[in-house]
């Protein structure tokens, strides 16, 4: 049986055999590679070789498990050949190839890589437009280092394939052209391009990589032109315009057909806060470019027009370095030319003159900076006298400096005092002796809109001055006069914006104040009058101008005129300024020693409404008067009432001035009612002190037993623990005028207080709050207070009185005296439970 089967497969298999050489009898096949094994997958594949995929790629299954890889090239060439539009049979089949010349050489095994190309040229015949099959190839030739073949077929790529399918071909096809460099690199570059500008950038640095610096400016050029690029890199606009402009100033030499003074001028113009930068980049590019004559006109042009003293320091620096260089080239050739004896005028000549604009440049430098800071602000007063100053003694250049500055200032934006050049542009003239363009500047000035009031009044003030420099008095009078007239009944309100400087210029208290004290020193005193009086009229009078009206009048002998000045203010000012008037008129009036009764209206004019801030000090006078010059009862009556005018703090300092002035006049009984009411009107601690003194007073008239009521009465202010003092004094008071009883009083009246403040909820609530206030503080002095409670033991101790012995534990109970006979105790006895 086995010898029939084995010859039956055999005869299978030749049959086979001779089926195929006879379908294939134009092509060779390798026969031989057929096996019995395969004569089931044979014989399914030709009952239908063309209508399905399924035999072939189960026979190819099959081979891939147990062929070898001439069996499984033999079975895929004839699937293929069968089925040549199958993209899954060749896929499979190259990816069988490439993997097996993938570990050789492709130097070494060129024929191998060859055949491999020669399927992936086969298969593109009917696939073509297959993006993955291309792919594969062209990474296949990438390894295989044949660049014409290689580029060809990338272009073969992307003409086979749609337009939407290129960007897989790109991909491979950049990193190629980079590689491949060159004019190929750049060819290559130039129609990605066309499909992806937005790679610009990288295509940019490529031809900079290369030296084509002419064409990589171009295309940033287009680049910058195209408003709708955005970097891939993040760069801002001006960033890529500043790469353009370095890359134009580097490779001057070698870009020669773009205009690179227009491109910089236009950024420039474009880029407001970088100038410095630009204008040093063209300089340089004209250096680079050996026309030193257009770069020294660039850095010219530079210092003379930017707006910021950073950008005229960046040129200024580059303009100074490059004159450097050129002198010190200069300077090595005539070296050179003098060791080998050489003469050379011209060329000397030229380093003189280099030398000497190299100076010139140097010195120009203030007056450049100045330029710059004049063309950020033309208004800048400061800058215009700074740069009078810089001239010197050229008299010229400053004249011209004045004059342009007064024109170019706008007096509403004048920053800094504009008036103040005006003043030294007619003080230049002055001198030098020029007296009369002194004035005719002076008399422009006053009619210039300034800002403010007070610039046209320091123009007018100026003006005088400089008549009162040359002693021409009267025309300092004159021109003052004429400062400051106004009509006779003026409404014009000097804060009022809308009118013009010289509309409110006569309500000018600094104008005013000079006039009068130019008046009062050249003119007579009715002139001076004359002047105040006007003062007075225009409502503009200030405390200071009442002193000096008065005071003036006060130097002549006219003290009527003078207490009428006083008045006068006193109608115009209210408090605290009318403090301050009658301070000096009453004291002025008291010592005229006019008539007491003429005294005693102005002092009751002068509390009258007084407010109880400044009450204290006018009734103190007025006391102070009445206790020189009139009676001392009616003094008494000024202090009591001042007791109720005063301010609260001030309080308890007239109670005790009163009190003082009462005992020295009347005596001490006299002072009882007062210290009656101080103590019905002071608040609770200024009470307190008023009790103690009123008691000590009692005690030394005697009367001990008023002294302990009102003891008692303070009792009701003073909290054991608040005020020790208030109770210590009662103690040593009971100690030296009482007795047991008194004492025991006091004890309990000290008790009861202590329990009242104990229950009084404000009272806790405040005390609480100070002890976390002073919780702190109490922390660190722990140990000083207990030694401070123990001291303040002994010494109670030491002054308690014969018969009473120191509260101990809080209870006081009486000892016997020495050598007293020993007594039992009572058990009947009561224990009285005082508090100390």
């Amino acid at each position: 049986m086995e010898v029939d089967s084995a010859s039956s497969s055999s005869t299978t298999t030749l049959t086979l055999q001779k089926k195929l050489a006879g379908n294939v009898a134009k092509n060779t096949i390798d026969l031989y590679l057929i096996s019995d094994e395969d004569a089931h997958y044979e014989q399914e594949i030709l009952r239908d070789p063309y209508s399905s995929l399924k035999p072939w790629m189960r026979y190819i299954e099959y081979k891939m498990k147990t062929g070898s890889i001439q069996e499984q090239v033999f079975v895929f060439e004839r699937a293929c050949k069968t089925l040549p539009r199958s993209y899954k049979l060749w896929k499979m089949y190259l990816d069988i190839r490439v993997k097996h010349v993938s570990p050789l050489n492709p130097a070494r095994y060129r024929a191998e890589y060859e055949k491999v190309n020669d399927c992936f040229e086969r298969s593109l015949i009917l696939l073509n437009k297959m993006p993955r099959i291309w792919t594969d190839y062209l990474s296949f030739l990438l390894k295989q280092c044949h660049v014409t073949k290689t580029r060809r077929t990338f272009d073969r790529a992307l003409r086979a394939l749609p337009l939407t399918q290129h960007n897989r071909i790109w991909a491979l096809y950049i990193p190629f052209a980079n590689s491949a460099s060159g004019e190929t690199a750049i060819r290559i570059w130039r129609r990605y391009m066309q499909v992806h500008p937005e790679e610009a950038e990288e295509f940019i640095e490529l031809l900079v990589e290369m030296g084509r610096y002419e064409e990589a400016a171009q295309k940033w050029i287009q680049v910058l032109d195209n408003p709708n690029f955005r970097s891939k890199q993040g760069k801002s606009h001006f960033q890529m315009w500043s790469e353009l402009c370095d890359l134009l100033v580097d490779n001057a030499r070698e870009i020669k057909n773009i205009d690179v003074e227009k491109i910089v001028r236009s950024g420039i113009g474009k880029f407001s806060d970088q100038r410095g930068k630009l204008w040093t980049s063209l300089g340089t590019y004209w250096i680079s470019k050996g026309d030193f004559e257009a770069a020294r006109d660039a850095f010219e042009e530079g210092v003379t027009t930017v707006m910021t003293v950073r950008d005229f320091t960046q040129i200024f620096d580059s303009y100074t370095e490059f004159e450097e260089s050129v002198i010190g080239t200069l300077m090595e050739d005539a070296a050179e030319r003098q060791i080998k004896g050489k003469v050379d005028e011209d060329a000397d000549f030229d380093l003189d003159i280099r030398m000497m604009r190299f100076e010139q440049l140097m010195d120009r430098r203030p007056f450049l900076v100045n330029d710059v800071l004049l063309r950020q602000n033309p208004n800048n007063v400061i800058e215009w006298e700074k740069r009078v100053a810089l001239w010197g003694d050229n008299k010229t250049q400053i004249v011209q400096t004045y004059t342009d500055a007064v024109a170019a200032v706008s007096p509403k934006k004048a920053v800094g005092q504009f008036h103040s050049l005006w003043a030294g542009y007619a003080k230049f003239y002055e001198k030098h002796g020029d007296i009369r363009q002194a004035r005719m500047i002076m008399e422009k000035a006053v009619r210039v809109p300034f800002k403010s009031v007070q610039e046209l009044a320091e123009m007018w003030v100026e003006w005088a001055e400089l008549e009162l420099r040359n002693d021409n008095f009267d025309e300092a009078v004159k021109i003052m006069a004429k400062a400051t007239q106004a009509p006779k009944r003026s409404t014009v309100d000097y804060f009022d914006e809308t009118l013009t400087p010289q509309q409110r210029v006569h309500k000018s208290w600094k104008l005013w104040s000079f006039y009068v004290d130019l008046v009062e020193s050249v003119s007579s005193l009715e002139e001076t009058k004359k002047v105040y009086e006007r003062i007075f009229e225009l409502r503009i009078a200030t405390p200071q101008t009442v002193v000096n009206y008065a005071n003036l009048l006060e130097e002549n002998k006219y003290f009527e005129e003078s207490f009428k000045v006083y008045e006068r203010g006193l109608d115009l000012f209210s408090y605290p300024v009318a403090f301050e008037l009658w301070n000096l008129y009453l004291t002025k009036a008291v010592n005229r020693q006019i008539d007491i009764e003429r005294l005693r209206d102005l002092f009751e004019q002068a509390v009258e409404g007084v407010p109880p801030k400044f009450a204290k000090v006018l009734y103190l006078m007025y006391g102070n008067l009445e206790e020189e010059r009139g009676l001392a009862r009616h003094a008494m009556r000024i202090y009591e009432r001042a007791t109720r005018a005063v301010a609260d703090e001030d309080r308890f300092e007239m109670f005790d001035f009163y009190i003082t002035k009462s005992a020295s006049n009347f005596g001490l009984t006299s002072t009882r009612p007062i210290y009656e009411r101080a103590i019905e009107a002071l608040p609770d601690k200024e009470a307190k002190e008023m009790c103690l003194k009123f008691a000590e007073m009692e005690r030394r008239l005697g009367e001990i037993d008023r002294a302990r009521a009102i003891y008692g009465h303070a009792s009701q202010f003073c909290d054991p623990r608040i005020s020790p003092e208030f109770w210590s004094k009662w103690e040593s008071f009971e100690i030296q005028h009482g007795n047991e009883d008194t004492f025991k009083e006091m004890l309990r009246i000290k008790r009861s207080v202590q329990a009242q403040y104990n229950t009084d909820v404000n009272f806790i609530a405040s005390q609480a709050l100070a002890r976390g206030q002073q919780k702190g503080a109490q922390d660190e002095d722990d140990e000083d207070d207990e030694k401070a409670d123990a001291m303040a033991a002994l010494e109670r101790e030491a002054r308690a009185p014969q018969g009473f012995v120191a509260a101990k534990e809080g209870n006081i109970v009486p000892s016997a005296p020495k050598n007293a006979p020993k007594v039992d105790s009572n058990p009947d006895a009561i224990d009285l439970d005082m508090e100390g």
